[in-house]
């Protein structure tokens, strides 16, 4: 338990959950809990992307920014976006101005609206199967798993960028297909009753 810490109300989290009052949101909101819609999915794998290499605070702190740039990350809006919109995103201050990964985020709503299978089915189909042990400590964290690979390697497959194992297995803590709160955390509990209920598909 000692990789858990005390938020403004008393209640134990993951060790980074309590570090800003951004972070306790997130943590106690949204990381872990499933996202099963494809716009939701997308938006995600699209933040995790810009992420990399940078703190995701950053990212969060500019999130209102990223969503109204990519018009709420309506994958069929951003799939029309040209080179008028990437010059506006390049001189946008208020997201990460990262040419490469602009291009990808554009490329892959492109992937995404292309393809024959529904987003969130082809993401929660590599959830682990069976019965995980619960992580008791950061070091019990992958960055990376069997599933992960195979996932990005299919998304890479259907011409999806910038999505390696490491951004895909993050995505998919973020969005509830594995459960790595901590024992202890508060949250773990109701995120796996809701994964339980949301899931597409059987979890074991």
């Amino acid at each position: 338990m000692s990789q858990l810490v005390k938020g403004s109300d008393n209640r134990r989290r993951c060790w980074w959950g309590a570090s800003t009052p951004e972070y306790e949101r997130y943590h106690d909101e949204e990381w872990g809990r499933p996202v099963t819609d494809d716009r939701g999915l997308y938006e995600r794998l699209t933040l995790e992307a810009f992420q990399s290499g940078l703190s995701w605070l950053t990212i969060m702190r500019k999130r209102d920014n990223f969503r109204d740039a990519f018009v709420g990350f309506d994958i069929e809006a951003v799939a029309r976006f040209g080179a008028r919109d990437v010059k506006r995103l390049m001189a946008d201050a208020g997201i990460v101005r990262n040419r490469a990964k602009i291009d990808a985020a554009i490329a892959n709503a492109r992937a995404v609206a292309e393809l024959d299978t529904p987003l969130a089915e082809l993401v929660w189909s590599h959830a682990p199967r069976g019965r995980r042990r619960a992580p008791r400590a950061r070091e019990d964290l992958p960055a990376v798993t069997p599933e992960s690979t195979a996932l990005s390697k299919e998304l890479k497959r259907r011409g999806l960028r910038f999505l390696g194992p490491t951004t895909v297995y993050a995505t998919m803590q973020a969005c509830g297909v594995v459960n790595d709160h901590l024992v202890g955390c508060h949250v773990r509990g109701e995120v796996e009753r809701e994964r339980a209920r949301a899931a597409p598909g059987p979890l074991s």
